[in-house]
């Protein structure tokens, strides 16, 4: 009877311990700069498809977590360096995007040192579509769902995988500079399903620079 108990301690302690092990595993995979592969925003046609297959996507997570809404690095800190549709971002339809760092030393400049792996969330949910390594964006992720997708580029590390689903607020990454990058920052989309297409819209209309002064 007492070995016994003592095992039934032993796995209830062994069960406790793990359960408070929430630990994000990241891939630390950069790949070779000769080995970038070519990327356009609607070069995945069937992403959308492969959103709209998953069981349970419809409905999953909070309500209205469906559209995109919020600061993707979730930071008072956070300065826009390039705004939607001019100079890389150019023509709004296809590269249409802003450019987010880290203000760290409160000069409202960005600071590369303070933007450095910062983490990325996600800002609506959906199915991730990783891209390591990809020209211009870098190591790149895709969120989609039925009616809304978002671009997170120039990553340094992924915390997420192809065909994981995501909520709003998960970690997805962290910022980096690869790809066509002249520093660490994050480059984030917003696209709306539209009339059979995708719609590339500001980002700035989903609350991408709530929370800062």
């Amino acid at each position: 009877m007492v070995i016994f108990l003592v095992i039934i301690s032993l796995g209830l302690f062994v069960l406790l311990a793990n359960a408070g092990n929430n630990e994000v595993r990241t891939s630390r995979w950069l790949g070779p700069n000769d080995a970038m592969q070519p990327m356009h925003p609607l070069d995945e046609p069937g992403l959308r498809g492969e959103a709209l297959a998953q069981p349970g996507l419809r409905g999953r997570g909070l309500p209205g977590t469906e559209r995109p809404n919020g600061n993707p690095l979730r930071s008072p800190h956070t300065v826009m360096t390039q705004g939607y549709g001019v100079g890389t971002h150019a023509p709004a339809e296809v590269w249409g995007a802003i450019d987010l760092a880290i203000d760290s030393t409160g000069d409202g400049r960005a600071d590369p040192e303070g933007t450095w792996n910062h983490p990325i969330y996600a800002t609506h949910h959906g199915i991730v579509k990783v891209t390591p390594n990809s020209y211009p964006a870098g190591n790149h992720v895709w969120v989609t769902n039925d009616a809304y997708r978002t671009g997170y580029a120039h990553l340094a590390e992924f915390a997420v995988t192809t065909g994981q689903f995501v909520e709003a607020g998960d970690l997805i990454g962290f910022i980096g500079s690869t790809g066509m990058s002249s520093g660490p920052h994050l480059d984030y989309q917003v696209w709306v399903w539209e009339h059979g297409r995708w719609v590339n819209v500001n980002p700035l209309g989903f609350g991408a620079l709530d929370g800062v002064p």
